[in-house]
């Protein structure tokens, strides 16, 4: 237990440091992409991640840095792309919004709202016909669910018995507008309950209660091939695509920012460390481990060379080997 705990809180810090170091570093202009940050939303990501399989597949939204690194762990490549390096996930061509790294389950990343459901939806059916037990998970926003491929996608999972995760990370927010002006129905959970689902929703940033649910689900769905969908309420700490705060814009109140800040799943998990006794200076020691595998791979992304002219013609149309 003790070894999950140590492992959910390292991931997090992992996603949460890396951001920090975004948001210290963006004004030097090296890293030319639009920024959606995670911040405030890690534990769903990290629990969900953590309870996959190594070979399960992972799709996610624009805002899939916390998704990436969860899955991933791999902050060399993370950094080379924001930076537009050649040895980054997309060779510099992708930025923070179009990640991938097949090889470790993390498949792609999307900046079109709701475009990674219907690709993760056959990626669940391959898997299927294939009977090779993988389970596919893919994260979106709330806003996701006012596209019409949602829709079709649940319908479709919920009818063919896919064993996919669906996994709703909902902030309350698309863009800037509330959800009460936005979805003409008022439970998703009992809406999605119509169609042949587990069907979760969870309010709580404790990310190992979030794992529990998580891990529980996840194993039913590779078992008898049910799918599952989770609503999960966070708050987005930043701006919508930025490093900074918003509040002054005044669609939302920063007295909300600081309820919510008061359950930080980082913090929390920290506190509870320490509780199972875990010393101060072994927290310290994960930290500075972490922070230093940053501090090099930003040098080595710095220090790698950009794409030639020629990597953007490639990938554009299918090559043959």
């Amino acid at each position: 237990m003790l070894t999950l705990s140590k492992e959910l809180y390292r991931k997090m810090y992992l996603a949460r440091k890396a951001e920090d170091y975004i948001i210290k570093h963006y004004s030097e202009d090296e890293m030319r992409t639009p920024m959606h940050m995670s911040m405030g939303q890690e534990a769903i990501p990290v629990a969900f991640c953590h309870a996959l399989g190594l070979n399960d597949q992972v799709y996610g939204t624009f805002r899939c840095h916390a998704e990436f690194l969860a899955k991933t762990q791999n902050t060399d490549i993370f950094f080379a792309e924001l930076y537009g390096k050649v040895t980054g996930t997309a060779c510099g061509k992708g930025g923070s919004m179009h990640l991938s790294f097949p090889e470790k389950g993390f498949i792609l990343s999307s900046a079109i709202v709701g475009s990674c459901l219907p690709v993760a939806v056959g990626n669940s059916f391959a898997n299927k016909q294939k009977g090779n037990r993988l389970v596919t998970c893919v994260f979106f926003g709330d806003g996701a669910m006012e596209e019409g491929v949602f829709w079709e996608c649940v319908n479709v999972a919920g009818l063919m018995q896919l064993p996919i995760i669906f996994v709703c990370e909902n902030n309350g927010l698309a863009v800037h507008t509330k959800l009460d002006v936005r979805q003409g129905f008022k439970d998703i959970k009992q809406v999605i309950s119509n169609f042949d689902f587990q069907v979760h929703q969870i309010e709580t940033s404790d990310v190992e209660e979030i794992f529990k649910t998580a891990n529980e689900a996840i194993q039913l769905t590779r078992k008898e091939s049910k799918p599952a969908f989770f609503e999960i309420k966070c708050f987005r700490y930043l701006e919508h695509v930025g490093i900074s705060e918003d509040f002054s814009a005044g669609y939302r109140s920063r007295k909300d920012f600081e309820e919510w800040k008061k359950l930080d799943s980082i913090s929390l998990q920290r506190k509870r460390l320490l509780q199972l006794g875990v010393s101060e200076s072994e927290l310290e020691e994960i930290e500075r481990k972490i922070n230093l595998s940053i501090e090099q791979s930003v040098a080595l992304a710095r220090s790698a060379p950009f794409s030639d002219a020629n990597e953007l013609l490639r990938g554009v149309f299918y090559e043959k080997n």
